[in-house]
């Protein structure tokens, strides 16, 4: 049995999901020694497990302005090209070809870099695909996103091919030293099949560590939940993010509200509530003194606009995200776990460089609807009333979320895979 294993990453949501299987990969194996190589950014994510001595993180860490998104736009490429991109992916790349050569195998989390910087490196590898998804171009956009020309083409590209993947990341996948393939959907799986890949669909470790529970009682105005606002956690971008979640609930507050209402800002370390504090005020929030019951369920800072109180709580994604019931959202994997709850949720994009309409227009397929993007702020607001007066919509929209992420258990499975093929 393998003794050691190096684990790639290429992403913020790449990096939760290679931790949850990290963890529930040492509880299988408590002597396996787990290296992490994160390609991209400084691999936060797995902080608190190195400190608890799970693993250790190797490699240069260096954000990039794109913040990974270097494939959504040339400008995002060359940006991050200029801040020394090419320098750190050979570095990689020769950390790699290092471990390749004492034959431990290595796992790979993501898309296409770390799958094929696992090949390169030269021994047994594994890949968990976690981005890509063909529920992208076999669901229809959403209403008035049909996209740009060259989103036609790309939806009948991968209708030619049958698969989001490509025939190079086929390749790739169909080695002889590639022991493991696993995607994060039974449709997406079966596209590789019929390739000759040996996919597999055990799951999407997203959804491990969420449990559905109801708000306490001083949250939930006429039994309806609270809102939940997610701009995500990328500077500057989450601050743009945060104007724009900002300006839909104050239109809420100011002509659709007439009842109390709650919402809750969960971020992350970043923005913080000092950094919130003047977009609040500009979007005609006033700041309030925090109650105990607020300050014991997380939040630091309390703010109010008419009848709509705003909460802000960094780190309280997990803990907020059960108690709502819709979501304003302009995140990636946040955005998919709140969904995966039964939430549904509308997103507002903008110029990016992550949350772009592309993106946001991606995000609505892959999740069969359940998230809507609105345009401006002021059309999220009246998508929102209408949302929050039709529980019998937000009922069936939460079913076709939780479809299409799947329930909780990934993690085990994929780590048992992993300790069968890779470890054993």
């Amino acid at each position: 049995m393998a003794s050691r294993l190096l684990v790639l990453s290429n992403g913020h949501g790449e990096d939760l999901i290679a931790e949850r299987l990290i963890s529930a990969l040492v509880r299988r194996q408590p002597a396996v020694e787990i290296v992490v190589l994160p390609l991209v950014g400084e691999g936060k994510a797995f902080a608190a497990a190195e400190a608890a001595g799970k693993l250790k993180r190797i490699g240069p860490r260096q954000p990039l302005p794109s913040g990974g998104f270097s494939n959504q736009s040339l400008g995002g490429l060359l940006r991050d090209l200029a801040a020394g991109l090419a320098g750190l992916s050979w570095r990689q790349w020769q950390l790699v070809r290092r471990w390749g050569r004492s034959g431990a195998p290595v796992l790979a989390v993501g898309d296409l870099l770390p799958l094929l910087l696992a090949w390169a490196g030269g021994g047994p590898y594994g890949f968990i695909g976690t981005p890509k998804s063909d529920y992208t171009w076999a669901t229809p956009p959403p209403p008035g996103w049909r996209g740009q020309p060259w989103d036609l083409l790309a939806d009948a590209y991968h209708r030619c091919k049958g698969s989001e993947w490509d025939p190079w990341e086929w390749a790739l996948m169909d080695r002889r030293r590639c022991r493991l393939v696993a995607l994060r959907d039974q449709l997406t799986a079966r596209g590789l099949r019929r390739h000759g890949v040996e996919a597999l669909a055990a799951g999407n470790p997203m959804m491990d560590g969420l449990a559905q529970q109801s708000p306490p009682a001083w949250l939930a105005a006429d039994g309806l939940g609270p809102l939940l606002l997610l701009p995500g956690s990328r500077l500057p971008e989450a601050l743009a993010n945060s104007q724009r979640l900002l300006a839909a609930l104050g239109a809420l507050a100011e002509h659709w509200s007439p009842k109390p209402l709650t919402a809750l800002l969960a971020s992350g370390e970043r923005p913080s509530a000092q950094e919130l504090a003047p977009l609040l005020a500009a979007a005609g929030f006033w700041a309030e003194e925090l109650s105990p019951a607020a300050e014991a369920c997380g939040a630091v800072a309390c703010w109010r606009r008419q009848r709509l109180q705003l909460l802000i709580g960094p780190g309280c994604f997990q803990r907020w995200a059960p108690w709502c019931s819709a979501g304003l959202a302009t995140a990636g994997t946040a955005t998919e776990q709140l969904v995966g709850l039964g939430i549904p949720a509308l997103s507002i994009p903008g110029p990016g460089p992550q949350f772009q309409a592309g993106f946001a227009r991606r995000q609505s397929r892959l999740l069969g609807g359940a998230v809507l993007p609105c345009r401006t702020p002021l059309a999220a607001a009246q998508q929102l009333a209408q949302l929050l007066d039709d529980p019998e919509r937000r009922r069936r929209l939460g079913s076709i979320g939780r479809a299409r992420m799947g329930g909780a258990g990934a993690s085990e499975r994929l780590a048992a895979l992993i300790e069968q093929r890779l470890l054993g």
